[in-house]
């Protein structure tokens, strides 16, 4: 495992020396160890913390918010309840799946108007359900 001092984390992660220390004051990140000089170690997992709270800044969450997030990613449950998890979300997409092959006769009916009013109501539906299976997979647990 490599062990950053500040400076060089700050570098690896594109934020200044100011930013680290505030974010461990918050309670954010913290450092993995102290070296013999007493300088803070963060590890590389740290990295990893930092470039999701630069993600997740850039999509306008508050660094509570955040805070509460790497809270919940820290005491994630196990691989097996995750799975659990994604085979619901596979089996709820599947049926979806049939719902719609099950509408598509009365849609293929519908006249322009109607069928952009049935559109516009569908899609930002799917694409909530689209984002929030994004999230869950792609920035949740390993921490």
């Amino acid at each position: 495992m490599k062990l950053f001092r500040i400076g060089e984390l700050a570098k690896a992660a594109r934020i200044s020396e100011r930013t680290i220390d505030y974010y461990t004051k918050l309670g954010l990140i913290q450092p993995e160890s102290r070296g013999s000089n007493n300088y803070r170690l963060y590890s590389d997992e740290t990295l990893g913390i930092l470039e999701r709270i630069n993600q997740l800044k850039q999509e306008k969450y508050t660094l509570e918010e955040i805070k509460s997030m790497i809270a919940k990613w820290s005491t994630a449950t196990s691989d097996i309840d995750v799975s659990g998890k994604l085979a619901e979300l596979e089996s709820h997409m599947q049926q979806l799946q049939r719902e719609v092959k099950a509408l598509e006769p009365a849609l293929s009916k519908l006249k322009p108007g109607q069928a952009r009013r049935a559109l516009a109501h569908l899609i930002p539906q799917g694409a909530a359900c689209i984002e929030a299976i994004r999230i869950l997979l792609a920035q949740g647990p390993p921490m």
